[in-house]
Protein backbone atom coordinates (compact mmCIF):
# COMPACT_ATOMS: atom_id res chain seq x y z
CA UNK A 1 0.00 0.00 0.00
CA UNK A 2 1.07 3.58 -0.39
CA UNK A 3 0.86 6.49 1.25
CA UNK A 4 -0.40 9.17 0.15
CA UNK A 5 1.44 12.67 0.96
CA UNK A 6 -1.21 14.80 2.04
CA UNK A 7 -2.42 12.63 5.16
CA UNK A 8 -6.58 13.87 5.67
CA UNK A 9 -7.14 15.08 9.33
CA UNK A 10 -9.87 16.15 10.93
CA UNK A 11 -10.20 19.72 12.11
CA UNK A 12 -10.63 18.51 15.94
CA UNK A 13 -7.49 16.58 15.52
CA UNK A 14 -5.17 19.63 14.52
CA UNK A 15 -7.32 22.28 16.25
CA UNK A 16 -8.69 20.56 19.09
CA UNK A 17 -9.46 23.85 21.07
CA UNK A 18 -10.39 25.68 18.27
CA UNK A 19 -8.66 28.06 15.32
CA UNK A 20 -8.66 31.79 14.55
CA UNK A 21 -8.49 33.35 11.15
CA UNK A 22 -6.08 36.18 12.05
CA UNK A 23 -6.53 39.08 9.04
CA UNK A 24 -7.54 37.92 5.60
CA UNK A 25 -7.23 35.23 3.27
CA UNK A 26 -4.15 36.52 0.38
CA UNK A 27 -2.82 34.94 -2.56
CA UNK A 28 0.63 33.02 -2.54
CA UNK A 29 3.39 34.68 -4.09
CA UNK A 30 5.72 32.43 -6.32
CA UNK A 31 9.10 33.44 -5.29
CA UNK A 32 10.23 30.88 -8.24
CA UNK A 33 9.00 32.86 -10.94
CA UNK A 34 10.37 36.30 -12.55
CA UNK A 35 8.54 39.44 -10.81
CA UNK A 36 6.50 41.37 -13.38
CA UNK A 37 7.32 44.85 -14.75
CA UNK A 38 6.28 46.31 -11.56
CA UNK A 39 7.71 44.20 -9.42
CA UNK A 40 5.05 42.60 -7.64
CA UNK A 41 4.96 38.48 -7.98
CA UNK A 42 2.68 36.23 -9.72
CA UNK A 43 0.51 33.70 -7.87
CA UNK A 44 1.55 30.42 -7.41
CA UNK A 45 -0.33 27.89 -8.41
CA UNK A 46 -1.12 24.17 -7.54
CA UNK A 47 1.02 21.63 -8.61
CA UNK A 48 -1.38 19.45 -9.33
CA UNK A 49 -4.33 21.01 -9.70
CA UNK A 50 -3.19 24.19 -11.73
CA UNK A 51 -6.01 26.43 -9.13
CA UNK A 52 -4.44 29.65 -7.59
CA UNK A 53 -3.08 29.08 -4.18
CA UNK A 54 -4.27 31.40 -1.07
CA UNK A 55 -3.32 31.51 2.81
CA UNK A 56 -4.33 32.50 5.73
CA UNK A 57 -2.90 33.30 9.06
CA UNK A 58 -4.26 30.91 11.63
CA UNK A 59 -4.22 30.71 15.41
CA UNK A 60 -4.35 27.72 17.33
CA UNK A 61 -6.04 28.17 20.71
CA UNK A 62 -4.54 25.12 22.30
CA UNK A 63 -2.38 26.36 25.40
CA UNK A 64 0.06 23.61 24.99
CA UNK A 65 0.65 24.44 21.73
CA UNK A 66 4.56 25.74 21.45
CA UNK A 67 5.78 28.85 20.35
CA UNK A 68 6.12 28.12 17.27
CA UNK A 69 3.05 26.33 17.08
CA UNK A 70 1.18 29.01 18.06
CA UNK A 71 -0.06 30.41 14.22
CA UNK A 72 0.42 28.46 11.12
CA UNK A 73 -0.54 28.77 7.33
CA UNK A 74 -3.07 27.11 6.29
CA UNK A 75 -3.50 27.24 2.13
CA UNK A 76 -6.10 26.55 0.02
CA UNK A 77 -6.03 25.84 -3.84
CA UNK A 78 -9.05 27.36 -5.16
CA UNK A 79 -10.25 29.21 -8.31
CA UNK A 80 -11.74 32.36 -6.05
CA UNK A 81 -10.21 33.85 -3.14
CA UNK A 82 -11.35 31.88 -0.05
CA UNK A 83 -14.35 33.67 1.78
CA UNK A 84 -14.11 33.10 6.03
CA UNK A 85 -17.27 33.20 7.40
CA UNK A 86 -19.06 36.17 9.40
CA UNK A 87 -17.11 36.83 12.40
CA UNK A 88 -19.89 37.24 15.51
CA UNK A 89 -17.41 36.56 18.37
CA UNK A 90 -17.01 40.18 19.18
CA UNK A 91 -12.70 39.35 19.09
CA UNK A 92 -10.48 40.61 16.34
CA UNK A 93 -10.12 37.01 14.71
CA UNK A 94 -12.58 35.25 13.38
CA UNK A 95 -13.20 31.57 14.73
CA UNK A 96 -13.01 28.55 11.72
CA UNK A 97 -13.27 25.65 11.52
CA UNK A 98 -11.61 23.92 8.10
CA UNK A 99 -13.45 21.50 5.96
CA UNK A 100 -11.19 19.07 3.30
CA UNK A 101 -8.05 19.77 5.93
CA UNK A 102 -4.80 17.61 5.15
CA UNK A 103 -1.43 17.67 6.40
CA UNK A 104 1.68 17.06 4.93
CA UNK A 105 5.07 16.39 7.51
CA UNK A 106 8.19 18.24 6.82
CA UNK A 107 11.93 18.67 7.98
CA UNK A 108 12.32 22.63 9.77
CA UNK A 109 16.09 22.48 9.90
CA UNK A 110 15.82 26.13 10.32
CA UNK A 111 16.38 26.22 13.91
CA UNK A 112 19.41 24.97 16.02
CA UNK A 113 18.05 21.15 15.87
CA UNK A 114 15.38 20.35 13.02
CA UNK A 115 12.31 19.40 13.81
CA UNK A 116 9.28 17.76 12.13
CA UNK A 117 6.93 20.28 10.70
CA UNK A 118 3.23 20.57 9.09
CA UNK A 119 1.69 21.85 6.38
CA UNK A 120 -2.10 22.44 5.94
CA UNK A 121 -4.45 22.44 3.02
CA UNK A 122 -8.05 23.21 3.35
CA UNK A 123 -10.86 23.02 0.71
CA UNK A 124 -12.35 25.28 2.44
CA UNK A 125 -13.88 27.36 6.16
CA UNK A 126 -16.94 27.60 8.12
CA UNK A 127 -17.76 28.81 11.54
CA UNK A 128 -17.21 26.44 14.14
CA UNK A 129 -19.97 23.60 14.51
CA UNK A 130 -21.16 24.45 10.72
CA UNK A 131 -20.51 21.00 9.73
CA UNK A 132 -21.89 19.54 12.21
CA UNK A 133 -25.07 21.14 11.68
CA UNK A 134 -25.31 20.63 7.79
CA UNK A 135 -24.54 16.73 8.89
CA UNK A 136 -27.44 16.85 10.60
Amino acid sequence: MAMQRRIKVAHHEVFPAGAFLKGSVEPVADFNASPREDGTRPQQVDKDTGLPLWQATVLDADEEASRKDTAVSVKFAAKQQPVPPENKSGMPWTPVEFVGLTALGWIDDSGPRPRLSWSFRAEGMVAPGATLKAAS
